[in-house]
């Protein structure tokens, strides 16, 4: 066999050193011109409208990405894909941490998205948003993606409590009512004033705490520590409980009612999260039915 092989190569060698050795039709002879270009390299990008069910942290490696139909059981779902503001990436050698600004700029437009996709506001219901970045070998090779993914809670405070669902969740918020909907609060507190346990119940069961609205804290304000910090947020609170009540925020309003501010916790409030929960509290009664609308006799001076 090994003498075979080298007559073989003898008899090509032989017949491309001989002048008179013509070259097959259709064959010139060179071999770099006839092969097609390579095609150029492209960059994975996430896809959205689809659902996950493992929900991935702050990155996304290619070797974990298994999207699912959303029809079918997931825990985490992607609405929207897109790319990090070019000027908020200047130095950056690795995927951007929670803390900074392309991070956080990714969050706003992820929080922007979400009240689109959903209807409202996604603090209005049980669900979490989160920012997923490409992992540190696609960062590395030229990725600059983010993604928007969103995620049904089982509890509102605590961004852990992901439970699997099926369905989509386009439009879920877009009706007042939806299932999803924060509502009404069995709330008990410590002997500090601090919030002891916060319960979901029927609105119509007797219940001493209600959902009310958000508002967006400025991206100066640093995370509440001091009692003047809670105080500058339970303030902006009574303007929003004094809307959905119909009852004038004026002198005798904190007589009428305590609040509840809830910030996102503080890691994700570092990652942009400025948005508060606002909730009615009395500490001595209880009501059977929602305020939404009621009017100042249904909050009467205490």
């Amino acid at each position: 066999m090994r003498l075979g092989r080298r007559v073989v190569v003898t008899a090509v060698v032989g017949c491309v050193l001989t002048a008179g050795c013509a070259a097959p039709e259709g064959i010139d002879g060179k071999l770099a011109d006839d092969w097609a270009p390579m095609p150029s390299p492209s960059q994975f990008v996430p896809k959205a409208g689809v659902c996950h069910l493992s929900p991935p942290g702050d990155t996304g490696p290619l070797a974990s990405y298994e999207p699912a139909p959303c029809a079918g059981p997931h825990r985490t779902e992607t609405f929207h894909v897109g790319a990090f503001p070019p000027a908020t990436l200047v130095g950056l050698t690795a995927p951007p941490t929670r803390v900074s600004l392309a991070r956080r700029a990714a969050f706003a437009i992820c929080d922007q998205q979400a009240r689109a996709f959903l209807g409202r506001d996604f603090r209005y219901g049980r669900l979490g948003l989160n920012v997923v970045s490409p992992s540190s070998p696609a960062w590395a090779g030229g990725a600059r993606w983010f993604r928007c993914d969103l995620g049904e809670l089982a509890a509102v405070d605590d961004p852990g409590t992901l439970v699997e669902r099926t369905g989509s969740l386009a439009g879920a918020l877009k009706t007042v009512g939806s299932p999803l909907d924060l509502a009404c609060f069995q709330v008990t507190a410590t002997a500090t004033g601090a919030i002891g346990t916060m319960t979901a119940i029927s609105c119509s069961v007797a219940h001493n705490s209600e959902f009310t609205g958000t508002f967006t804290a400025g991206s100066a304000t640093r995370y509440p520590v001091a009692a003047a910090d809670w105080e500058r947020m339970h303030a902006q609170c009574r303007s929003v409980v004094a809307d959905f009540t119909g009852v004038r925020n004026d002198a005798t309003f904190r007589f009428r009612t305590g609040t509840i501010a809830a910030p996102a916790p503080q890691e994700e409030w570092d990652g942009g999260d400025r948005g508060i929960r606002c909730y009615l509290y009395v500490n001595a009664g209880s009501f059977s039915r929602s305020l939404r609308g009621a009017g100042p006799t249904a909050l009467p001076e205490r």
